[in-house]
């Protein structure tokens, strides 16, 4: 974000980014939470019975860039623990990929709830 007068603040809505277009609601998903900070939906290619994104709704590239609000880090966190406890038992593994070689594919942050069932160490 800027940090003066003269410099911008950082795009929060990129319109080439693929989560920017689901948030604006350009392109549909099976949203399963939303509020004014955070989207959730399900995962296209779920690696678990329940695999949701929580995604926030500011454009920020990775959970490097996220952690700079940690308020919004928090609800995010907050929000993936309310939809595991509503999807599956209130058990799940929080998984923020960060950089396309740990596996991140689109540069908008988000975190992978995965949950339902016995989920193997060491597999995604």
């Amino acid at each position: 974000m800027g940090n003066s007068v003269t410099e911008p603040a950082a795009p929060r809505h990129d319109p080439d980014c693929l989560f920017c277009r689901i948030i604006a609601g350009e392109i549909p998903s099976e949203r399963v939470h939303e509020d004014d900070r955070v989207i959730a939906f399900k995962d296209l290619h779920p690696q678990a019975p329940v695999h949701v994104l929580v995604v926030p709704r500011a454009h920020r590239r990775d959970v490097t860039e996220l952690a700079e609000d940690p308020e919004l880090l928090a609800h995010t966190a907050q929000v993936a623990a309310d939809v595991a406890a509503e999807q599956a038992d209130g058990e799940f593994r929080l998984i923020f990929n960060t950089g396309a070689s740990a596996g991140q594919s689109v540069f908008h942050v988000h975190a992978h709830v995965l949950a339902g069932g016995k989920l193997a160490e060491g597999a995604l």
